[in-house]
């Protein structure tokens, strides 16, 4: 059984044996408007908001040019019967009331009144207030279609509950959906960009932290004396790092002796190291604690009394085990062994 009607300047045929619906002479199917709106909240969610409003604009332009090229073909569609034939076509189709108020046919601008779209309802259901993308932007793509040139779209005020109607300006423009893609693709770069910096900076100051807390540690081997291994070479942060953890242990061990293991500095030790190490036992004698050089080789020991005189003036051992001998020894102590 076949049906059709004509609906302002649509024609719309049904076959009913085999499930055609014509509009126009086309293809058509029907959705519900709620069945709109899980397909683009999936899409939104799936997606993300920036990247949803980019491709319901491309997809509504890009539908809309295959609008307008078929009707400037079928029907001779011009700016003569432009106004007309938009109202008539559209309104038939469920997509609301559609009027253009105002055309500079000199300068090829259009302004529309778009009142009650499909897209303008589905945003209204569960009062999400979404602002419309789609219809507009089809529009465009109509005009584009229609006068063999690009046009793009300004929406100068929305349908709300206080304005009837959406108003959108429509004019030529160098502005094309795939700039408008690539800039998403640069933006959405430069983001993960920002992430991954961001990340890093956070890592690196992890790291950093854990390397000062490596880098100076403070052990405590018997009572009242403490061991610092110095590793490596000590530039500005390093030295201050390992000065204000020194200081602020001692006290805390009530250390009379403070051993400077110097066996990671290896060939690693320069004038800057001298100096940290007198500024070193220097602020530890102001707290009471005697400094003492350990893990002097024999290499470090002819480096030291080369070129950095200043050392030579603390007490320096071969071991750390002969340093805490040592320093037991100062303090009236001595490590017994028990009888096997």
């Amino acid at each position: 059984m076949k049906k059709e009607i004509t609906v302002g300047a649509a024609e719309l045929k049904w076959d009913l044996e085999t499930g055609e619906v014509l509009f126009d002479g086309g293809d058509v199917v029907f959705f519900w408007t709620s069945a709109m709106e899980t397909f683009f909240d999936t899409i939104r969610e799936i997606t993300g908001a920036e990247a949803t409003d980019l491709v319901l604009e491309t997809t509504g332009f890009r539908q809309g040019i295959v609008v307008g090229e078929g009707f400037r073909e079928l029907k001779n569609i011009d700016a003569s019967n432009v106004v007309e034939w938009i109202s008539n076509t559209y309104a038939p189709a469920g997509w609301g009331k559609v009027e253009i108020v105002e055309m500079d046919i000199e300068q090829y601008t259009f302004t529309m009144h778009i009142q009650d779209d499909w897209e303008f309802k589905m945003n209204q259901l569960n009062h999400k207030g979404t602002k419309g993308i789609f219809v507009p932007s089809h529009y465009a793509g109509v005009l584009t279609g229609l006068f063999g040139q690009n046009f793009w779209y300004r929406t100068i005020r929305y349908q709300n509950d206080e304005q009837p109607y959406s108003i959108v300006e429509y004019y030529p423009s160098d502005v094309t959906v795939q700039q408008n893609i690539r800039e998403l693709a640069r933006r959405q770069e430069d983001k993960q960009i920002r992430q991954l910096e961001e990340m890093v900076d956070e890592k690196t100051q992890m790291l950093q932290k854990l390397v000062r807390e490596l880098s100076s540690p403070v052990i405590p081997v018997l009572e009242g004396i403490i061991v610092v291994p110095m590793i490596g070479s000590y530039d500005e942060d390093r030295t201050e790092d390992l000065i204000n953890n020194t200081l602020t242990e001692l006290p805390r061990h009530k250390a009379e002796f403070l051993l400077l293991d110097l066996t990671g500095l290896n060939r690693h030790i320069s004038e800057h190291t001298a100096q940290l190490i007198d500024k070193l036992a220097a602020a530890a004698r102001l707290l009471g604690t005697e400094t003492i050089l350990v893990g002097v080789s024999p290499e470090l020991a002819m480096i030291i009394t080369r070129t950095m005189q200043d050392l030579s003036k603390f007490e320096a051992l071969q071991s750390l085990q002969h340093g805490i001998y040592y320093a037991l020894g100062r303090s009236g102590r001595s490590i017994s062994q028990k009888n096997k």
